[in-house]
């Protein structure tokens, strides 16, 4: 009997290290493992938690296509294609209503989009220039300087590229790519789909739409 309490302590005795050996390589590898996380820099750890943490959704912009909302507005400025849309929209638009304007705005907005035309806004507004009967829009090869004689209206009108490029107005064209005003009647009119009228223009897009337009 007193064989086996020996065996018995010796087996106790073997086995009670190396479960302890095994159980304080757990702590230090717990302990390295802690030490690793409280290294991190703490900019970095509030950087990675700002990844997971939901954006503020932009404030809407409340939009009266008037004279005395634009007017209300701050003094519109922009880069060279900003300054190509505000011409453009001088040019071509300045006596429609500001709503008239805004859809002209994004009649250009929508050709940029469009693989049938230059991917920007200068591209599209000069696209032709220099050719007779070939450009886009008339008052870029009329032969005429552009000249904004009427400060009030080009101050107004840089205001609406501004807002259209900036994406803050309403949809009003159903796509389209084209328009003329009511006292001419172009061919491509009996092809293309009409879309809108809106003051004194008609719109119209193709008769097929693809992702791009």
């Amino acid at each position: 009997m007193r064989r086996y309490i020996v065996v018995a302590a010796a087996m106790v005795a073997t086995v009670l290290p190396i479960m302890s050996s095994a159980d304080r390589q757990s702590v230090e590898t717990t302990k390295r493992e802690l030490v690793s996380r409280n290294e991190l820099p703490s900019e970095s750890f509030r950087d990675y938690l700002k990844i997971f943490k939901p954006r503020k959704a932009p404030e809407p912009v409340e939009i009266s296509y008037t004279k005395a909302w634009l007017d209300q507005q701050p003094k519109a400025s922009g880069d060279e294609h900003f300054r190509c849309l505000a011409e453009a929209l001088y040019f071509e638009a300045r006596g429609e209503s500001i709503r008239g304007q805004f859809a002209v705005a994004e009649v250009i907005l929508n050709r940029v989009d469009s693989t049938r035309f230059p991917n920007s806004l200068c591209g599209v507004i000069n696209q032709g220039t220099g050719r007779k009967y070939q450009c886009q829009f008339t008052y870029t090869c009329d032969g005429k300087k552009e000249v904004f004689h009427e400060k009030r209206a080009y101050e107004r009108v840089a205001k609406v590229a501004r807002a259209a490029i900036d994406g803050v107005a309403e949809e009003m064209t159903s796509g389209a790519t084209h328009y003329h005003t009511k006292s001419v009647r172009p061919s491509w009119s009996r092809v293309y789909k009409e879309t809108a009228r809106i003051g004194v223009h008609i719109f119209y897009r193709h008769n097929y739409r693809t992702a791009s337009n």
